[in-house]
């Protein structure tokens, strides 16, 4: 549960899709006051219906609004939307983000290869976002190797959450989340770094496509793993 912690508000930009909704579900889980994001409010709150149903009867807080609404009101800010929109919902918000750290689960993804690798020319979307907010948003990569289907599972959701980004004090604040969440978190460096922990998505897609599951994910081994509450 949150204690002590000065985020209290984390806003999901384009949550309404499995990835927003199962962090969501995570992170109210958690005691966190959750604010599911959409180009559309009635999206969002839909969403936030569908998280609150998964979390039956657990008191919960979480609501829809519409995307700049839900990051103008949150401590930190998550977004989770296809990599199409990446670039357009990033400049749409980009004033409202100034000062915040945003936390970038986006994979660039090109259909209908999405098994493949494939980068954008400022080396990975993390690195894109960076690009177009600026310096004064700390933007950090996490959460692209998880599936949905981790994150509704008990207990870590047996995978591991690779965190990069421009700076440390940032990374940190990310991993706090990411054990908030009941998951296991490695600081994995700069934001240089992201382009590796982003096409282990297309890496796993593969896997499952190959092996016929819905959730591979990663672990890291030979280091002593947190505990965890």
């Amino acid at each position: 549960m949150v204690e002590n912690n000065e985020i209290r508000t984390i806003a999901i930009v384009g949550g309404t899709g499995k990835e927003g909704k199962g962090l969501a579900y995570r992170w109210a889980k958690a005691g966190y006051r959750v604010l599911i994001g959409s180009r559309k409010q009635e999206k969002a709150e839909a969403a936030a219906e569908d998280v609150k149903s998964l979390l039956g009867d657990m008191p919960a807080d979480v609501i829809g609004l519409a995307n700049p609404d839900a990051a103008a009101a949150a401590d930190i800010v998550a977004i989770t939307v296809p990599y199409q929109a990446h670039r357009p919902t990033l400049e749409s918000l980009k004033d409202i983000l100034q000062g915040k750290i945003l936390i970038d689960v986006t994979v660039p993804l090109v259909p209908p290869k999405v098994t493949k690798v494939q980068m954008p020319p400022a080396g990975s979307a993390c690195q894109e976002a960076q690009e177009i907010l600026g310096e004064d948003v700390k933007v950090v990569a996490a959460f692209q190797s998880v599936s949905f289907e981790n994150l509704l599972e008990e207990g870590d959701g047996n995978c591991d959450i690779l965190v990069t980004g421009n700076g440390r004090a940032a990374r940190e604040t990310v991993l706090k989340l990411v054990a908030d969440a009941g998951m296991v978190g490695w600081d994995a460096g700069p934001i240089e770094n992201s382009v590796v922990v982003e096409g282990f998505t297309s890496i796993l897609i593969g896997i499952n496509k190959k092996y016929g599951v819905t959730s591979s994910g990663i672990r890291i081994t030979g280091v002593p793993r947190p505990e965890q509450g």
